[in-house]
């Protein structure tokens, strides 16, 4: 398999990362208009899984050290399978929720609000299991997305009034962020602690897998929990009217179904690079700086979507700190590594 060994290679793929989970959304967008969030999300989920096994089966399979991909899988252990099957049902779920909250509130509020509460939980829960990196630099870098993270809230409330709708997509971007904060533990815990710990690379402990296997079970355990989790917000849906199966196979054109693959591969290529580069700069800062995607996304809601068009003045100025504080706190948390 492919290893990443320079932290140089792994923050640039971390950023790749930051700019997929930042992106993929932008296809639900396009899709919302003809095709409710719940049917496009059965697309993004076979996505995940196809794009991951593209990567198990090229980067994962190739090259003169550790376990190709079939080898891995042949020989992991069941607590390592569960571990990985668990991060991808408890990463649909939070998923699912800021789908929800981006259908209801928009990009610029979903992602700052719920990914910044997730790269605030997931840096701490991250680097308590594998402490890799200055803390304080982590800290003040986790502090500065936190006043981020009011400033979106507050960039919010200018712009809505206090209905049952605008504070329900609120509400499901503060549980998304809390569950998402946790999910990235579960998949580094499946995988070998050398690699994980940058200790030994090249070596994979026997019953554990290698960071492309990991991502395939994360995958696999997506798609399954979505006959649950995806099925619930079908039928008794956060707003609007439900969604049957029997829409799914009558309503998609291949367009509107090409467009749902595409936002799964999209979110599943920033996964596995952060993934895999999370041996060179460690898990807390690999997943720290991929949840940039959050200033990512604010980008794109702002201005390509114009979901503040028509804002008060105050609120351009929310936002502008908003960014200039997620830029500082990124920053931080990239210098960490090396202080």
């Amino acid at each position: 398999m492919i290893i990443i060994e320079s932290y140089a290679t792994a923050v640039a793929l971390c950023v790749i990362t930051m700019l997929c989970w930042g992106s993929w959304a932008n296809t639900q967008k396009l899709a919302s208009k003809e095709w409710k969030f719940q049917l496009f999300y059965w697309d993004y989920a076979i996505g995940t899984l196809v794009l991951s096994l593209v990567l198990a089966f090229t980067m994962g399979s190739i090259g003169e050290h550790g376990r190709s991909f079939v080898d891995d899988l042949m020989q992991a252990s069941n607590s390592s399978i569960t571990s990985a099957l668990i991060g991808g049902i408890l990463f649909n779920l939070a998923n699912i929720l800021l789908v929800a909250a981006i259908d209801i509130a928009g990009m610029s509020v979903a992602f700052p609000v719920g990914i910044g509460l997730a790269l605030v939980i997931g840096v701490i829960s991250n680097y308590y299991a594998a402490p890799i990196g200055n803390i304080w630099f982590l800290l003040c870098g986790v502090i500065a997305v936190s006043f981020a993270i009011i400033l979106a809230a507050l960039s919010y409330k200018k712009m809505t009034s206090q209905s049952k709708v605008t504070a329900k997509g609120l509400v499901l971007s503060v549980i998304a962020g809390i569950l998402m904060g946790f999910f990235y533990k579960f998949v580094i815990d499946s995988i070998s602690p050398g690699y994980i710990n940058s200790t030994d690379l090249y070596n994979l402990a026997e019953g554990k897998l290698s960071p492309y296997t990991a991502i395939v079970i994360f995958s696999i355990g997506l798609l399954l929990s979505n006959f649950i989790w995806n099925t619930i917000a079908m039928y008794k849906p956060f707003s609007g009217t439900p969604v049957t199966y029997k829409d799914y196979f009558t309503q998609g054109s291949l367009k509107l179904h090409f467009i749902g693959i595409l936002g799964g591969s999209i979110w599943c290529l920033g996964m596995g690079l952060s993934i895999i580069a999370s041996g060179a700069a460690g898990p807390s800062i690999s997943y720290g700086l991929g949840q940039g995607a959050t200033l990512v996304a604010a980008i794109w809601g702002v201005f390509i979507w114009k979901e503040f068009k028509g804002a008060p003045p105050i609120v351009n100025k929310y936002l502008t700190y908003m960014f200039i504080l997620y830029v500082v706190g990124l920053t931080l948390i990239i210098l960490s590594r090396n202080v």
